[in-house]
């Protein structure tokens, strides 16, 4: 393999920290996906799938999405059970020709809590689990128990 570009070293770097997540990378005004990522993506939300020259003599998959439109495409990803890592370009000025990023958020559909992304016409549930391990620590005294409707902000806890 030729030796890739430095943005593509850095978005290979983000996808072996979020294996399982389809990871929308900011280049510019948009945010692009690469590889197996572009070629789900552009399948999922109707997206042409294009090429993007990663290396000499090497392409690979690539779409992106308009930036300013970035949730509404994350929010279906989510709705059909994709995990979606959303890298940021931080700062303007590039270090050592490369434009500095970092993972900003990753959304799960467990883990919406955007309010644009939450269905008002449904509940969403975070439950949170505590086990009290009993004296001699072969078994359970307890279970303490939270939950909380993101959408609607009830909140209860109760020990079992």
């Amino acid at each position: 393999m030729s030796r890739v570009t430095p943005s593509r070293q850095q978005y290979l770097d983000f996808k072996k920290q979020f294996p399982d997540a389809i990871v929308m990378f900011r280049l510019g005004d948009f945010y692009e996906m690469f590889d197996q990522d572009a070629e789900t993506a552009s399948r999922e939300l109707d997206l042409v799938l294009t090429g993007r020259a990663v290396a000499k003599g090497e392409r690979v998959p690539m779409c992106g999405v308009p930036h300013h439109a970035v949730d509404t495409y994350i929010a279906r990803l989510v709705e059909r059970g994709y995990h979606v890592a959303v890298v940021e370009q931080i700062g303007n000025e590039p270090i050592n020709g490369l434009t500095p990023r970092e993972v900003s958020r990753v959304i799960t559909p467990g883990t919406v809590i955007e309010p644009g992304m939450l269905s008002e016409d449904r509940h969403n549930y975070l439950l949170a689990l505590a086990p009290e391990p009993d004296r001699d620590r072969t078994g359970w005294a307890g279970v303490g128990l939270a939950y909380v409707d993101i959408t609607t902000g009830e909140f209860a806890a109760t020990e079992l």
